[in-house]
């Protein structure tokens, strides 16, 4: 009979790789947290990102979710250094270049209230005659450090990235380091998304 796969969502703490093997003996990996065989991250967030990381063993839908030609979507939560003005926001949306490349269009909007979020450990860098805001981006790509370049060549430099979703998977309910597999009509809506 063969073996069923596996399918997490695992709430990405700050200062953990993206990996099961540990090349460097300071920094934690996933492997410190989930303790599955054969189960490997659906794209990647970067060490100094948190949120929203989903892993399985089904390759052939690791491969569908990570390929950009089938556009799925990633939430973000962005907090910024200044308040973006209108201008900003529009060519977020709009799409910039970072390192010679045109970002597809995104969804992007200020939010009108900081999120519930549990604090980082450690905490951003406060400046107190700075501001920071609080974005909600959609990508619908997964370049590297894609969301942090955008915000950077728009002016406003990304302090906190928290990925809150990744198509109709969210991360409600699990505190930073906490995993769960998903629940079986979660699985059903994911796999019916991709065929």
């Amino acid at each position: 009979m063969p073996k069923s796969h596996r399918y997490i969502i695992f709430n990405k703490p700050y200062g953990v790789l993206c990996q099961f093997t540990q090349d460097t003996p300071d920094r934690s990996t996933l492997k410190d947290y989930i303790n599955i065989p054969d189960v490997y991250p659906v794209g990647r967030l970067d060490w100094d990102s948190e949120g929203l990381l989903f892993l399985t063993s089904n390759g052939q839908l690791q491969h569908r979710l990570s390929d950009p030609r089938f556009g799925h979507k990633r939430t973000y939560w962005v907090q910024v250094e200044r308040i973006p003005d209108a201008t900003a926001l529009t060519q977020l949306e709009k799409g910039v270049v970072i390192q010679n490349y045109q970002t597809r269009p995104a969804k992007v909007f200020l939010l009108p209230v900081e999120p519930d979020l549990p604090e980082r450990n450690p905490p951003i860098r406060f400046r107190k005659n700075v501001p920071t805001a609080w974005l909600e981006m959609t990508l619908t790509e997964g370049k590297n450090r894609q969301v942090r370049r955008m915000t950077a060549a728009v002016g406003f430099p990304t302090l906190r990235l928290v990925r809150v979703s990744i198509d109709l998977l969210k991360i409600h309910g699990l505190q930073p380091g906490q995993w769960r597999d998903l629940t079986s009509d979660e699985r059903k809506i994911l796999l019916n998304s991709v065929s």
